[in-house]
């Protein structure tokens, strides 16, 4: 079973950075879809941005974000970050790392947009603050 293990979270004041950091284990075989999304106050958890584990470079973002995430896989180690930039008060919220398998061998374009729902394994969440 994956384990998923998120670090980076913290208190930074609007317009500042934070990286997040996933670093995944326990793979099986196939494809994954590993994402980082975000439970905000007053909002459904929402996708942020995701990579396709195939290899390759397939990655995806929430158009809302406006350019101001970047999402990265390590090839060597798998961990997945996740670069934010331009922070504001809206921000705030619990990022959560997940990750869901490509059991239809649908490729990378199946990653784009998945439901939280979707997502059959979670990490415990880290914590991100943006404020005066």
């Amino acid at each position: 079973q994956v384990q998923l293990v998120e670090s980076g979270g913290g208190s930074v004041q609007p317009g500042g950075s934070l990286r997040l950091s996933c670093a995944p284990s326990g793979y099986g075989y196939g494809h994954y879809c590993i994402g980082w999304l975000r439970q905000t106050p007053g909002k459904e958890r929402e996708g942020v941005a995701s990579v396709y584990t195939d290899g390759g470079s397939s990655t995806y973002y929430d158009d809302s974000l406006s350019g101001r995430f970047f999402i990265s896989q390590d090839s060597a180690t798998n961990t997945v970050d996740l670069e934010m930039s331009g922070l504001q008060p809206e921000d705030t919220g619990m990022y959560y790392c997940a990750a869901a398998r490509d059991r239809f061998w649908e490729g990378a374009h199946w990653c784009r947009g998945l439901h939280p729902s979707e997502f059959e394994y979670w990490g415990q969440g880290t914590p991100v603050t943006v404020s005066s």
